[in-house]
């Protein structure tokens, strides 16, 4: 492997590339103790010691802080570890690591996502948000299910709609679209909804 390139990413972190290819982000003091420079080969043996000893450590300790500070999906760990420049084996590891503590759980982040959320949201808004993160198609399904025995969409209608409303009483047919509007695109179904509404208006007689 020829290095073609070294990048600067901060003062102290440089971007190598080998063969032409982002490869990994090493400090400054890394560079010069294994002698890597633009246009000189890297030795295999110092590249499997550079990604399974120094950059898989660091991945860890990268993706604990991470979850530290936050709890992510799967994809979302991976993604902010593959933009720090770690390699695909390291990035592996690490991910692999934090699963095995039960530190990375996408199973438990839907099911705590849908909780928080569902006072605000509809199923359908839900399955979106957590799709869009990346968590499987199964385990959405999955913490939905778990929703759906336990929560009553409509009265989470009806309890945005008690603070949606601008004045009590019959609703205006200009007032029901732009509700009706605001509860579809948080994902609540068209029947719940006008159901809803249906009780609003009686209850406003």
């Amino acid at each position: 492997m020829t290095v073609t390139d070294i990048k600067s990413v901060t003062k102290q972190k440089f971007q190598v590339e080998l063969d032409g290819e982002a490869a990994f982000v090493l400090y400054r003091g890394e560079l010069s103790r294994y002698s890597i420079e633009k246009g000189k080969e890297l030795p295999q043996q110092v590249y499997r010691e550079l990604v399974e000893e120094v950059l898989t450590k660091r991945a860890k300790l990268r993706a604990m802080h991470l979850l530290q500070k936050a709890d992510k999906t799967k994809a979302e760990l991976i993604r902010k570890l593959e933009q720090g420049g770690y390699p695909p084996q390291a990035v592996e590891t690490a991910v692999s690591y934090v699963e095995s503590f039960h530190y990375l759980d996408d199973a438990r982040y839907a099911s705590l996502y849908v909780q928080s959320q569902k006072e605000k949201k509809g199923s359908a808004r839900l399955r979106m948000e957590l799709l869009r993160k990346g968590i499987s198609q199964e385990l959405v399904q999955q913490a939905l299910e778990e929703l759906e025995e336990t929560a009553d969409p409509r009265q989470t209608i009806r309890e945005l709609l008690a603070r949606k409303r601008i004045r009590s009483g019959p609703m205006e047919e200009k007032e029901k679209q732009r509700l009706y509007g605001f509860f579809m695109r948080k994902g609540f179904a068209s029947a719940d909804i006008l159901a809803v509404f249906r009780e609003a208006e009686q209850e406003s007689f």
